[in-house]
């Protein structure tokens, strides 16, 4: 674990968020994070999209990165 150095203003949004969502400021944090790390891996995918993309890593234990990669469509290669 590190320290992450936020400026004032990210941080009084991360405890509105994270009392808005019953979430530690740390959870928020790390859950912005990782949406966003998401975001731009996959930039064709709105919010909703990527919160399953969460889900579905965290289901079967996949990492992000790997969860992020598309499935092939059928008939392509991988």
């Amino acid at each position: 674990m590190g320290i992450v150095k936020i400026s004032d203003l990210v941080h009084e949004n991360l405890r509105l968020a994270s009392n808005a969502f019953s979430r530690s400021i740390n959870a928020q944090a790390e859950h912005w994070l990782r949406v966003g790390m998401l975001a731009e891996l996959r930039p064709d995918l709105r919010y909703p999209e990527l919160c399953r993309l969460l889900l579905a890593a965290e289901a079967s234990g996949r990492s992000l990165l790997e969860a992020a990669t598309p499935e092939p469509q059928h008939g392509e290669a991988r």
